[in-house]
């Protein structure tokens, strides 16, 4: 008989985020080298040739271009820091996240528990079975589940009803109207956060399990039970 049970029906989320490398490499010196500039142009103007003089037109052209550049690096230096601080928000925001049950579609780590399926066949079936594959592809249990959305308690046993060794299992639910298959989709997994970081700007989530998942990736977050 197949060990798959109905399950019970999910909440909410807001660190500190970490400041920049000590060793990032320094701001352009651009914007404080105006002063410079202005000696350069004056020594220009002094060196000039009498013959054939630089016209006055010629160097607020190059005032103006240095003006220009400058203000650029100076807009670039406050987008970038409005960049970090944006991290640094979702950030905390997500360390709330950390200690709760989220829920996403990605590989079952089974270590001999029940694992919670939410199931999502689709619209059309009227009918359903649970397809788990092994981390080499083998489908080493299928089995039927009611055609509708819903959860299930996995018991983590195969065709034979042995108990499956402790592993990572791809788990999907092939979809049927009419005896046609409609294909199949993942289930979707419910696991415990326990770190959330900042990938060069992508936010991933790092459950109990040791299953990484990106934060756009989360369907849903209820508190842990018990």
């Amino acid at each position: 008989m197949d060990q798959i049970t109905p399950a019970t029906p999910a909440a909410q989320p807001s660190g500190a985020a970490a400041s920049k490398a000590a060793g990032s490499p320094p701001a352009p010196a651009l914007s404080s080298d105006f002063e410079t500039f202005l000696k350069m142009l004056t020594a220009q103007m002094r060196n000039q040739d009498p013959l054939n003089p630089v016209e006055s037109a010629d160097f607020a052209v190059q005032l103006a271009t240095f003006s220009t550049v400058e203000q650029q690096v100076r807009t670039n230096s406050l987008l970038e820091t409005l960049g970090d601080r944006v991290g640094a928000l979702g950030m905390a925001q997500l360390s709330g996240w950390v200690g709760m049950d989220a829920r996403a579609e990605m590989p079952v780590a089974f270590d001999g528990a029940p694992v919670t399926l939410t199931l999502a066949p689709a619209p059309l079936a009227d009918a359903a079975q649970l397809v788990v594959r092994d981390s080499a592809g083998n489908v080493v249990h299928r089995g039927d589940v009611a055609a509708d959305a819903g959860q299930v308690q996995w018991a983590g046993v195969g065709t034979s009803g042995a108990p499956l060794p402790s592993g990572r299992y791809d788990i999907s639910v092939e979809s049927f109207a009419a005896g046609e298959s409609l294909g199949e989709t993942p289930v979707q997994v419910h696991g415990r956060i326990v770190e959330a970081r900042n990938d060069a700007g992508a936010i991933t989530l790092v459950m109990a399990s040791g299953q990484e998942v990106g934060a756009d990736d989360i369907l849903g977050l209820r508190l842990p039970e018990g």
